[in-house]
């Protein structure tokens, strides 16, 4: 496959599971990607990281490299300690992470991510809860990602999602910037 890799399988994903449902009203605690990003209107997010807004100026968001934990990520021991885990597994710094939850019948529309954040940063998924594994399309190539499952997939081609199933769709979903990409991102900052 060109768009996709499966990394990990059979993660226990009870943890990430129990600590959601530990934080009250998880899910309303941010709207702003039903609210602001018109392809995932039907998705309801936990943001873990995410950009660092005074760094903004006078780049557009996707372009905008710098991120931080947010005030709610510090609910979240267990899904930091997973991303910093695989992020120094993978040689890579951690950059923007939420929890994702698509209701049965929702959809992510058909997109692909583009500036330079998304240029050079690659994304995973780790699949938390999924009643009939989660389809996902990039490219040409579909797939089928299980519970205790983490991939890789290609997201600067068009991709989109949907959930078929009949329970929610928790997806753990995150970006992480490669060790040898940090001098381009450095680089790129003070030329601007």
């Amino acid at each position: 496959m060109k768009y996709f890799r499966r990394l990990k399988h059979d993660l226990d994903v009870r943890p990430f599971l129990d600590e959601i449902a530990s934080v009250s009203e998880a899910w309303d605690l941010s709207t702003g990607r039903q609210d602001k990003i018109a392809v995932q209107r039907e998705a309801q997010s936990i943001p873990l990281r995410g950009l660092v807004k005074s760094k903004i100026g006078d780049r557009k968001r996707r372009d905008v490299h710098e991120s931080r934990y947010t005030t709610t990520s510090r609910k979240f021991i267990v899904a930091r300690a997973f991303l910093e885990s695989f992020a120094a597994e993978q040689e890579a710094e951690l950059s923007r992470a939420k929890i994702v939850r698509l209701m049965p019948g929702r959809r992510v529309y058909p997109h692909i991510d583009r500036g330079e954040y998304y240029k050079l940063r690659d994304r995973y998924h780790l699949v938390l809860q999924s009643a009939t594994g989660s389809y996902l399309k990039s490219g040409d190539e579909e797939v089928r990602m299980r519970v205790g499952e983490l991939w890789w997939f290609d997201n600067k081609a068009m991709h989109e999602a949907h959930n078929d199933g009949s329970a929610e769709r928790i997806h753990m979903i995150f970006d992480l910037l490669p060790n040898h990409r940090i001098p381009e991102v450095y680089s790129e900052e003070h030329a601007a």
